[in-house]
């Protein structure tokens, strides 16, 4: 198992890599040339290069072929003995395109040939030091049938481009920049593209998007996304884009959601397509963000990048950061200042909806890890939320302790070390630190803990003297593998903690410093620290952790007059819409644990949502949050805080408030969904969207109240010029109309059967469906696997279809009898034969299995059992079934 505290740097140095490709897909040549030398200070005299799943036919050091005594070659290395200090290595490897289901190296998909070499793939197509700390320029030759692959590309610059003999054609690449060879690509096939050349920071940049041919029509935002980021990179950070050309490839087979290959840029469907007609608002604002993400991955990732894996944050969590800015900045963009404010709360919102979700389930588990990681088994199952969003939270909060200006001067400074360098998330802090004159000594423990710090907060008020007293208290307890150290103790964090007051009078925010700040940032560095505020003319309502500054759990025991009040009047717009989240958690807790009152939402609630639904001072998009209830995942966390879960019973007591909500305010919804509804023409932008979430929100709401709201659900699918709300209607009617529904499912296949994002949403809509009984859903699961479209599944379809029942249908997978946790197991299992990384994130579903009440637990650890037993499994799934099973 790999141990950061064991990391040694490579002996040697490679000044250049020259490879040549002759593609097919049935066997493709590489001849590497390899110019190395060894480093000052080291007396070793062994070469040992990464190499898996490739067959060696030649090899010869310093122009003089090498039999097979002058090495050792192994299934996982080739290991040469005295060489010189330096000299030249040239090998000649095949491997096999076609045979590659992991989708690791080099693969063949579709007409395709691609690579993912993030982060162990490279070794899978030639012998090399394969790791991130090992930087060389890559020179790169590619041949290949003319009819077969007419588009071939590479990283870097485009040297030549000529036809050869036999219906062969030749290009050639350089990247000028030297680069870790997880960040190799190539890319050759029958693939169109659309391209624009632009000026920037003075210079004449190509830019392209390739696709597959049917496809072109939906690759213009794409690109728009791609001069977008340019232009904010540039504006927001002084980073221009370094190369002569900047190429976006798009295909269907892919692991994740794209990869920053230097220049080159390999992205799944999923994250380059949109068009109106074929892809949601959602769909829109993931392509900008995705495109945005991998392209900020040149300076943040590419030019300074990791020293080893354990520092994959140190270029996640600054990216992720990065494109979360960045998309707030677009949705904002044309609009007024208290607009622009709503649409990047809104933003923060849906980042922190999925953090909570997520991230805080994931550091409540086995696999719970710190954002830098001490060890792992396989490198693959690290690319978690942790490591991202978590990761881009604690780069957010230096935003929050150095300012905006600080922040910038951290990076300039960051850049201006370790441009062209392998680095570590310790250098990282030491930029800022530095450029600020801060000590960050005690926010490195953010990087070395796991878990979710819990900040409990408490308050007192002296009326005669006119003061606050808040007194915070922090907390993390161990969780995952920390639970298997003995006498484990974790210091107190260095958070930065987000405080308003509002006047329980007045309703307003109080000034909290002589220059009247309503939002000061605490310093919170001990285990307990109060901080006491002067001049406070009543007893406050604290507003703690404002626009979420700290990735923490806050408690403190609001009383429901005070969120009502928080709901109403807080300035911060996050901590707005936590209120509402709060109240509705507590009617939904109240209903699980059968605490009966004389209705399920209180009417002084109910009273407050009904002025928030009409306040036309909220943004549609706000609303729009403010109305939807936590999530199932959400509240999961919630319940098994004290209690263990029963699924079934949380799932039926967040139905009862939804219900109750919409037959509360039935014809509000109605109202509200009828205002909305104004059949304008599709336009992406933060507004228009916004608008069509509220309207979209209403008639799920509206159709839960009334089934009258049917026309408006069938008209409105049928009359829709746009996705979002096609689909939209499509959902209502599949959760609230089942019979109904049949009709429109049928039509929406007819409509789009050759669209495959497309229909891996037709295929989420029905695994998502809630009504009925688990046989009816296990027929259609049934059904639906054996449907032509699911034919030998990409990653893409699996996630459509199996991902989300097991993931997003509650009511159906946890059954009482284990039966959708057996089929879960046996999903697992399948995939694992072909692609172990995605059968490893689908294992995860259960990891969670000891937080459940019975015979939920024994039930999923039965189907656990039965997948670590199984004869075969790969590493990527072994680790996370054996850390559920061992781990308390």
């Amino acid at each position: 198992m790999p141990l950061r505290q064991d990391y040694l740097p490579y002996p040697y140095t490679f000044s250049e890599i020259h490879l040549s490709l002759l593609l097919d897909a049935h066997s493709t040549q590489v001849r590497t040339r390899l110019l190395f030398e060894r480093k000052a200070g080291f007396e070793t005299d062994t070469l040992v290069l990464d190499g898996e799943q490739i067959e060696l036919i030649s090899i010869a050091l310093d122009g003089k072929t090498l039999s097979q005594t002058d090495y050792v070659l192994t299934d996982k290395t080739l290991t040469l003995h005295n060489v010189p200090k330096s000299g030249e290595l040239v090998t000649t490897t095949t491997c096999a395109p076609i045979k590659n289901t992991s989708l690791s190296g080099l693969f063949a998909t579709g007409k395709h040939l691609m690579t993912q070499c993030e982060a162990e793939g490279f070794r899978r197509i030639t012998y090399f030091a394969d790791r991130p700390d090992v930087l060389t320029v890559y020179t790169v030759e590619l041949i290949a049938d003319k009819v077969t692959y007419p588009v071939l590309l590479a990283n870097g610059n485009l040297l030549e481009a000529h036809d050869l003999d036999n219906g062969l054609h030749r290009s050639l690449w350089h990247d000028p920049f030297p680069k870790p060879s997880y960040l190799f690509a190539v890319v050759a096939g029958q693939l169109a593209h659309i391209e624009e050349t632009i000026e920037h920071n003075g210079q004449s940049k190509l830019l392209q998007v390739y696709v597959e041919p049917h496809d072109i029509a939906k690759a213009q935002f794409a690109l728009d996304s791609l001069k977008a980021s340019m232009k904010w990179d540039l504006a927001r950070y002084g980073l221009p884009l370094d190369l002569e050309r900047f190429m976006i490839v798009a295909t269907s087979d892919f692991n994740m959601g794209a990869m920053e290959n230097k220049g080159l840029n390999i992205f799944n469907t999923k994250f380059v397509l949109a068009h109106p007609d074929t892809s949601t608002d959602v769909d829109f604002e993931h392509v900008e963000a995705v495109v945005g993400h991998e392209y900020f991955h040149n300076w943040t990732g590419n030019r300074v990048t990791c020293q080893d894996w354990f520092q994959l944050s140190l270029k996640e969590g600054l990216t992720v950061y990065r494109d979360q800015e960045f998309t707030a900045d677009q949705l904002a963009q044309g609009l007024s200042e208290s607009e622009a404010q709503s649409a990047r709360a809104v933003q923060r919102i849906g980042n922190v909806m999925n953090l909570c979700a997520a991230q805080f389930m994931e550091d409540a588990g086995p696999m719970a890890h710190p954002i830098r990681p001490n060890a792992y088994e396989e490198i693959n199952n690290f690319y978690t939320m942790t490591v991202y969003e978590k990761g881009a939270e604690v780069v957010r909060m230096y935003e929050t302790l150095l300012g905006r200006d600080g922040f910038r001067r951290g990076m300039d400074e960051y850049f201006k070390r370790h441009d062209g360098q392998a680095v570590t998330c310790d250098d990282f802090r030491m930029a800022m630190a530095d450029a600020n004159g801060m000590d960050l000594t005690q926010f490195a423990r953010w990087y070395e803990q796991a878990g979710t710090p819990r900040v409990h907060a408490q308050g007192r008020y002296d009326a005669a003297a006119q003061t606050y007293t808040l007194t915070l208290s922090q907390s993390n307890p161990a969780v995952g593998i920390e639970l298997e150290e003995v006498n484990l103790v974790k210091p107190p964090l260095h958070i930065p903690f987000n405080l308003g007051l509002i006047d329980s009078v007045t309703h307003t925010s109080l000034p909290l410093n002589p220059a009247g700040a309503q939002t000061l940032t605490l310093n919170l560095t001990e285990t307990t620290q109060s901080f006491v505020f002067e001049h406070i003319p009543h007893a406050p309502i604290p507003s703690l952790n404002r626009n979420f500054g700290a990735p923490i759990q806050v408690q403190f025991d609001y009383s429901e007059a005070e969120l009502l009040t928080l709901l109403a009047c807080d300035t911060d717009a996050f901590n707005r819409w936590d209120a509402g989240q709060q109240l509705f958690t507590r009617a939904i807790l109240r209903v699980m644990n059968g605490q009966t009152q004389a209705t399920v939402l209180d009417e002084a609630l109910l009273e407050r949502l009904n002025r928030l639904l009409n306040d036309m001072s909220l943004s549609p998009a706000y609303r729009a949050v403010l109305f939807t209830l936590p999530s199932f995942a959400t509240l999961s966390q919630r319940v098994q805080q004290t209690q263990l879960l029963d699924p079934q019973a949380l799932f039926s007591a967040r139905e009862t408030v939804v219900n109750a909500l919409a037959k509360a305010l039935a014809s509000q919804w109605q109202n509200t969904y009828n205002q909305f509804n104004l059949n304008k023409p599709y336009e992406y932008n933060g507004s228009a969207a916004g608008e069509r979430s509220l309207k979209n929100l209403a008639l799920s709401y509206w159709a839960k109240a009334d089934a009258a709201a049917w026309d408006a659900v069938q008209t409105q699918y049928h009359q829709a010029d746009n996705m979002t709300d096609r689909y939209s209607a499509l959902n209502t009617a599949i959760q609230n109309f089942s019979e109904q529904s049949n009709t429109l499912i049928e039509d929406f296949y007819q409509r789009f059967a050759n669209e495959a994002l497309v229909i891996d949403k037709w295929f989420t809509a029905q695994a998502t469906r809630t009504s009925g009984e688990f046989s009816h859903m296990h027929d259609s699961l049934t059904q639906l696997m054996a449907h032509p479209a699911f034919t030998n599944p990409n990653p893409n379809r699996l996630r459509s279809l199996i991902f989300a029942f097991c993931n997003s249908n509650p009511r159906h997978f946890h059954q009482a009898n284990g039966a959708g946790y057996q089929f879960w197991a046996e999903q697992v299992l399948v995939i694992d034969a072909k692609n172990p990384q995605v059968a490893s994130r689908l294992a995860r579903t259960c990891e969670h299995w000891r937080t459940f009440a019975e015979p939920y637990q024994a039930q999923m650890k039965r189907a656990l059992t039965r997948i670590a037993q199984a004869n075969t499994l790969s590493d990527d799934t072994r680790e996370i079934v054996h850390k559920a099973l061992r781990i308390q």
